[in-house]
C-alpha cells in the first residue's frame, strides 16, 4: 500500500467540518466545568490572545483635517471585560464591514501600554486617498462606535536578547504611533532601552504628538526627539531627509539598532542609507509594510498581457468566480467581492491569510514573501502580497465566526 504524503492530504477539506463542529459544541452542555476554571494557565491564555475583543470608542482626538486618534475600551455588554496587554510596537487588526466589503485592516497601538490597566488603546489612523478603511474610519466613527479588534500581534517590538540596548528610531507620517508607544514604556520602566527617534515630516506642523513627545523627552533622559523636516527650515530642527550622515550624527559610539516605520518610499530610501553604515541585519528591524501596491515596480516583476484575469475560489465547498485586476493584491480582491477570509498583518508576515493556489501564477515580491518553505513547495500562498499573473484557482479558509 502506497503510503500517504502532503501532497496526498487537502487541509482545505479540514474546514467542512466546522458546521458539524459547531453544531456539536451548541448540542453540549453549557455547564462550565470546574477543573477548567480552576486552571490558571487557562484563564492566563484566554487574558494575553483572546480570539477577538470587543470594544468601543470612548474619545477622539483630532490632530488635523485627516488625522484622529481613537480611544478605544472595553464593550462588556459584548462581553469584553477587560483589554489583552500588549508590547509597544505591537498591533490591533479591525474587522470592518463596509457596503459589501467584509475586510481587516491592522492599525499600530499609540498608547502607553500601562493605560491598559486603565481600559484604554489608542490607534492613531491618517486619511490615505482612496483609502477604504481609512476614509470610513475617520468619516463615519464617533463616540459610541462599536469596534471588533484582533488581540494584540506583530513583533515590532524591542527584544534586548536581540537588540542593542539603544534604538535608533526612524518614523516617517503616522509612522510615529509604534514609537510613541515604545517612549512611553521606556518613561515608565517597562522597557529597559534607550530611544533616539528620527521623526521625518515635512512640515512642523506635519508632525503628530510634537508637544507631548517634546515634554516626554524633557522629562525622561532616555528618550531623544529630533524632527526632520523635508519642506520648511526652522532653528532647532533637521532639514531634509533621514540619511546615513544624519543616522550617525546622533548614534552612540557602541552598538545600536534601528527600526523603522513609516511608508513604502521611505523604507526604499532608508535602507539605501542604511547599507552604507555596515550594521549587522539583526539590528534592522522594519515594521510591516502595511498594504503593497503596483507590483510591476519591482524589477523581476513580468506583467501579463492582459490586465484581467479571472479568480475561482474554493471555500468550505462552495465555489465563485470573479474578475480581477493583475495589480490589486489577491486579498483585497476577495474583499471587493464580499469574500470573507482570514487576516491581519496584510503584509506577508503573519501567515493568516495562508491559502492554497490549485492552479494558475502568482506574483509576490521579495521583500513580502515571508512564507515557509515548505509553503512554497506545495503551493501556498500569502493572499494579501501575492497578485495574480493568470487566471487561478485557490483555496481559502473561512473565517472564524
Amino acid at each position: 500500500m502506497a503510503k500517504p504524503n502532503l501532497k496526498s492530504l487537502s487541509p482545505m477539506a479540514f474546514t467542512q467540518m466546522t458546521p458539524t463542529r459547531e453544531e456539536q459544541i451548541h448540542a453540549a452542555s453549557s455547564e462550565k466545568l470546574p477543573e477548567l476554571l480552576s486552571y490558571k494557565a487557562n484563564a492566563l491564555a484566554l487574558a494575553l490572545h483572546p480570539e477577538k475583543q470587543h470594544l468601543i470608542v470612548t474619545n477622539i482626538i483630532e490632530h488635523n483635517k485627516d488625522t484622529k486618534s481613537y480611544v478605544l475600551s472595553p464593550n462588556k455588554e459584548k462581553g469584553t471585560d477587560s483589554l489583552a496587554w500588549f508590547n509597544a510596537g505591537q498591533y490591533l487588526s479591525l474587522s470592518l464591514t463596509i457596503g459589501q466589503h467584509v475586510l481587516t485592516r491592522p492599525y499600530s497601538l499609540s498608547s502607553n501600554p500601562a493605560d491598559v490597566h486603565k481600559g484604554n488603546y489608542m490607534i492613531t489612523v491618517k486619511r490615505v486617498t482612496g483609502g477604504l478603511a481609512s476614509e470610513y474610519i475617520l468619516d463615519q466613527w464617533k463616540i459610541g462606535t462599536l469596534v471588533t479588534a484582533s488581540a494584540p500581534l506583530g513583533s515590532f517590538t524591542y527584544e534586548p536578547l536581540r537588540d542593542a540596548k539603544t534604538i535608533i528610531g526612524i518614523a516617517g507620517g503616522s509612522g510615529i504611533t509604534p514609537f510613541r508607544s515604545l517612549a512611553y514604556a521606556i518613561a515608565n520602566g517597562l522597557e529597559d532601552a534607550n530611544l533616539i527617534l528620527l521623526y521625518g515630516s515635512r512640515t512642523l506642523e506635519d508632525a503628530l504628538f510634537t508637544e507631548e513627545l517634546q515634554k516626554l523627552a524633557t522629562d525622561c533622559p532616555n528618550f531623544r526627539l529630533v524632527n526632520v523636516l523635508s519642506d520648511e527650515s526652522k532653528e532647532g530642527y533637521e532639514k531634509g531627509f533621514i540619511t546615513a550622515e544624519l543616522i550617525k550624527k546622533y548614534a552612540p559610539e557602541g552598538p545600536y539598532s534601528i527600526f523603522l516605520c513609516g511608508p513604502q518610499a521611505m523604507y526604499e530610501f532608508a535602507d539605501e542609507q542604511i547599507k552604507t553604515l555596515n550594521i549587522k541585519p539583526k539590528y534592522v528591524r522594519h515594521e510591516l509594510f502595511g498594504e503593497y501596491f503596483n507590483p510591476s515596480k519591482e524589477a523581476d516583476y513580468s506583467a501579463p498581457e492582459t490586465e484581467t484575469v479571472t479568480i475561482t475560489v474554493r471555500q468550505q465547498g462552495k465555489e465563485q468566480s470573479f474578475k480581477a485586476n493583475i495589480n490589486t493584491s489577491i486579498l483585497r480582491s476577495l474583499e471587493e467581492q464580499g469574500i470573507a477570509c482570514p487576516s491581519h498583518c496584510r503584509s506577508g508576515e503573519c501567515g493568516w491569510c495562508h491559502s492554497k493556489l490549485v492552479e494558475g501564477e502568482i506574483y509576490t515580491p521579495k521583500a513580502l514573501d515571508g512564507r515557509r518553505e515548505a509553503d512554497s513547495v506545495f503551493g501556498y500562498i500569502h493572499p494579501c502580497c501575492s497578485f495574480p499573473l493568470s487566471d487561478i484557482i485557490i483555496e481559502v479558509s473561512p473565517t472564524i465566526a
